[in-house]
């Protein structure tokens, strides 16, 4: 392992790589309060508006032993509970804000600060007005069932996709978080998006703190912040996700309505 890499802010953004910081070592603070010793995180030594200097990971193909302790880790982690949802500054996923408030409600926070704010900054007027009309036809129904399908905030990652975990022989790193805290099923949606997660990494994350019954409806519409932040970077190749997502907003909220 090299001593330590540099990574350059991308986004433009003055706060990013110090945000990016903060997640890292409210990571890696959750993770030792949990007693996971098996999960690495880069330990920060310089952060500014240009540079983020932190610990460099010699990244390798990750084996089935490393994905164990890593869903055994994260069910670890998701199992420590946090006091409210949201969080207490604004930070970033990937290269955009997401904004952030302390809030007693997940279900009213993931519609209006999650799916409210990434409607809300689609360019197409068409598509953005169509979004508009379905959140605020279904959104109130859609919050009150997640309210009810959540048993407690968890510290999430908030960006784990395969890309976001490194392994270094057996041992799996998180890196590049956009931490906050919400219903831990939307980490384990988000680790189904891209692929990249093994059997085993499931199997010891259930083995710890079993999804819930409802997780697989839960995940499309998890998945669908995710691909409206995808949509409104990349454009029209996400689309599809998000229409996805939507019909799930429209079956959840139908079904709580």
């Amino acid at each position: 392992m090299d001593r330590t890499h540099i990574k350059r802010d991308a986004s433009g953004y003055a706060e990013a790589l110090s945000c990016e910081a903060e997640g890292l070592d409210c990571l890696a603070k959750a993770l030792a309060e949990a007693g996971v010793t098996g999960i690495g995180v880069p330990e920060v030594y310089r952060v500014d508006e240009t540079e983020l200097e932190m610990t460099a990971i010699q990244a390798s193909s990750g084996s089935e032993r490393g994905q164990r302790i890593l869903g055994d880790g994260l069910a670890r982690l998701h199992e420590l509970r946090q006091a409210q949802f949201g969080w207490g500054r604004d930070n970033f996923i990937g290269l955009s804000p997401q904004p952030n408030r302390w809030c007693q409600s997940w279900g009213e926070f993931f519609v209006r600060d999650r799916l409210g704010y990434q409607v809300s900054r689609i360019r197409n007027p068409g598509v953005r007005s169509r979004f508009e009309a379905m959140l605020a036809q279904q959104g109130d129904a859609v919050a009150r069932w997640l309210d009810r399908h959540c048993a407690h905030p968890s510290l999430l990652h908030g960006d784990l996709w395969s890309g976001n975990v490194l392994f270094d022989g057996d041992q799996p790193w998180l890196i590049d978080p956009a931490i906050y805290c919400g219903d831990r099923e939307a980490d384990l949606a988000m680790t189904e998006m891209f692929g990249g997660f093994g059997r085993a990494f499931y199997q010891a994350y259930d083995r710890r703190y079993p999804r819930t019954p409802v997780y697989e409806r839960k995940r499309d519409l998890y998945n669908l912040y995710h691909y409206l932040n995808h949509y409104n970077l990349f454009g029209g190749g996400y689309l599809g996700g998000c229409e996805r997502g939507f019909d799930a907003v429209a079956a959840i909220g139908g079904s709580a309505g």
